[in-house]
């Protein structure tokens, strides 16, 4: 499920009121969940399997119990950088 526009290949653009909620897993790998905007009561945008290794944009970061929750306060890319890690650009 990946309903985020493209920004290129293995990247995706990302609203500026973007949330991506990460819940750290059992097996060393983290969860992402993407959301157009945490206000907004929608179904997530797209999930993704693999490690959030760097956000490079502007955003707010609050730890849970379960994993963080990185608020964005700009629009960026979520890239793959390979098969299991993921980045966060600035547009």
């Amino acid at each position: 499920m990946n309903k985020l526009p493209a920004a290129g290949e293995d990247a995706w653009r990302l609203p500026r009121h973007a949330h991506i909620i990460v819940y750290e897993t059992d097996d060393g790998n983290e969860f992402l969940t993407v959301y157009d905007c945490g206000a907004a009561q929608k179904p997530p945008s797209a999930q993704v399997i693999g490690n959030l290794v760097r956000v490079d944009a502007d955003h707010e970061t609050e730890r849970q119990p379960t994993g963080y929750i990185v608020r964005m306060r700009e629009e960026s890319r979520l890239e793959r950088l390979d098969a299991d890690h993921w980045v966060v650009r600035g547009e």
